[in-house]
């Protein structure tokens, strides 16, 4: 058995953050994650790398005016947290990362060479009162090379640590249980894995070759959610909110399982808020999947249609972008596996876009050339890639057509061509006033009074049945899973706390693990750009506390 200062499991964002924070201060550090070094990086890699960030330059050369104190509010609206208590340091943790997100986030990352993309995105939009969820102003900065652009100065400060002999970096160690000694957590112990050459997220071989045990004056959990663990995702489901279906996606690759949560709560760490969760409604099959059930969010404008199976519209203020979570409920309560966009070629071109490192090789490849080519006519090649690959994007010139085709493809007949049809002629004609009654036209509209929505977010708004806009297109969506919001309680310092409210001794907890943050930092709902804003500062705040 070997000796560490401190073990870290899990090699995604937060835990290389805290490892990175460790090593500055000193400590002795291992890291162990289950898959292979291809992996490095975990789930943040995959991301499209948007940041929660507040009254940042980028806002302010275009005019945004936000400050610590609206999104705040903004944050407490959406989070809702509850008052008896169970919340507390939640509620602490969300003061603080707003506090990190207006202050020192961007900044820091600076320091280290990652930069954004100029123009700020508006996701979340919300679309209640003002005390209600969603964000009052844009605030997700897209990091210049996605996911992969975070995550690359803390890769570099982990190899440069490991070439120097600071940090013990053991890859294919899949930790089944943590030690404890007289109430203290001591240490882990598991399996070492049989070495497998797979690619990154591709699932890896659980053959066990050797156990191994490493004791430690301290453990970090930073090994994530359940988001893969479809069948404990639909168990911890609130049964106020409906069923989860049987066919869902999976938005993150299959060793996110919630094991790590699991051997710590066994240890008698506190899991709390396990039934609040951020799944996605808007969930397409990844035509070239990597991991089992892998699926990819649409990114969408405002102007799409949302109709549930029945070809109903969603009701305000569920349109694409304002309410992920409000939208997946209407679903669930509803009992279906499917709702669909309805929209048409132009819209296509100008507002969908698809989240993830891989589905925007432009941002992520940090190709200038390549980028300019979203200011063009017409959808970005993974997107037009996804319109001609996948089963799903369904075309037709007439709403009898597409009613048939997607009717076609759930294998039934709920879909009515020519109620479809009354849908579209009655948004139609909202928008052919250049006024209209309509929520969803009016928010529209309302969308492109900011210059990055009018220039490359936003369509101009036109009929649906208008031939020079046509065809007309259906996509179906499906729920994709992706982020745990509770998980294991902290404090403060990201110390784990027991059922009874007292620290665990030796045990520390980073990331989705630890509900990015006191056990459910978000509360009920997110703002978006706040899952890797999350692991940063959570992988900061635990890796200078242990170093202290």
């Amino acid at each position: 058995m070997t000796h560490s200062d401190v073990v870290v499991v899990g090699a995604g964002l937060a835990g290389l953050v805290a490892t990175a924070e460790l090593v500055a201060a000193g400590r002795r550090v291992t890291l162990l994650d289950a898959e292979p070094a291809a992996s490095l990086g975990g789930q943040a890699f995959w991301s499209f790398g948007g940041l929660f960030l507040v009254d940042s330059p980028e806002q302010r050369r275009l005019g945004v005016k936000d400050s610590a104190e609206l999104a705040l509010a903004d944050w407490l609206g959406s989070a809702d947290f509850a008052d008896d208590g169970s919340d507390r340091w939640g509620r602490a943790w969300a003061e603080g990362f707003v506090d990190f997100a207006a202050g020192d986030l961007r900044s820091w990352l600076h320091a280290k060479g990652v930069r954004w993309f100029p123009l700020v995105q508006w996701t979340e939009r919300g679309g209640y009162l003002a005390d209600g969820h969603g964000n009052s102003v844009p605030r997700f900065h897209i990091t210049w090379g996605t996911g992969p652009g975070v995550l690359e100065p803390f890769v570099r400060a982990l190899l440069d640590a490991r070439r120097d002999g600071l940090v013990d970096v053991r890859f294919r160690h899949r930790v089944t249980d943590l030690v404890t000694t007289d109430g203290r957590v001591t240490g882990v112990r598991g399996d070492v894995l049989v070495a497998d050459p797979v690619a990154r997220a591709v699932p890896s071989s659980r053959e066990v070759v050797a156990p191994f045990e490493i004791s430690a004056a301290a453990v970090v959990v930073a090994t994530g959610g359940i988001g893969a663990n479809h069948d404990l995702v639909r168990s911890t489901w609130p049964a106020s909110a409906g069923r989860l279906p049987a066919r869902m996606l999976a938005g993150v690759p299959d060793h996110v399982d919630g094991s790590g949560i699991a051997a710590a709560r066994a240890s008698g760490a506190a899991v709390v808020h396990e039934d609040r969760m951020w799944h996605y409604p808007e969930g397409i099959t990844n035509h070239s999947p990597v991991w089992s059930q892998h699926g990819i969010r649409i990114l969408a404008g405002p102007s799409s249609l949302w109709l549930d199976a029945d070809g109903h519209r969603l009701p305000a203020p569920l349109f694409p972008g304002f309410d992920s979570l409000g939208a997946l409920r209407h679903v669930t309560e509803r009992g279906d596996d499917h709702s669909w966009f309805v929209l048409d070629k132009t819209i296509l071109g100008q507002e969908f876009a698809l989240s993830g490192s891989e589905q925007n090789p432009d941002l992520t490849g940090k190709d200038v050339s390549l980028l300019l080519e979203r200011v063009k006519p017409g959808a970005v090649g993974p997107v037009e890639a996804f319109a001609e690959k996948s089963d799903e994007f369904l075309w037709a010139d007439t709403p009898a057509e597409l009613a048939a085709k997607m009717n076609a493809l759930s294998g039934t007949d709920r879909i009515d061509a020519d109620a479809l049809e009354r849908t579209i002629v009655a948004r139609d004609r909202q928008v052919e006033t250049g006024l209209g009654k309509d929520s969803q036209v009016v928010a529209t509209a309302m969308a492109r009074r900011y210059v990055v929505d009018k220039l490359i977010r936003v369509a101009k708004p036109h009929r649906l049945l208008d031939p020079q806009h046509g065809p007309l297109l259906a996509v179906r969506l499906s729920v994709l899973t992706r982020k745990t919001l509770g998980g294991l309680h902290t404090d403060l310092e990201g110390r784990v706390l027991r059922p009874d409210g007292e620290v665990l001794p030796g045990l520390w907890a980073v990331g989705e693990a630890a509900g990015f943050g006191g056990g459910g930092v978000h509360g009920h709902r997110a703002l978006e750009g706040t899952f890797l804003g999350g692991c940063l500062f959570t992988g900061r705040t635990v890796g200078r506390a242990l170093g202290a």
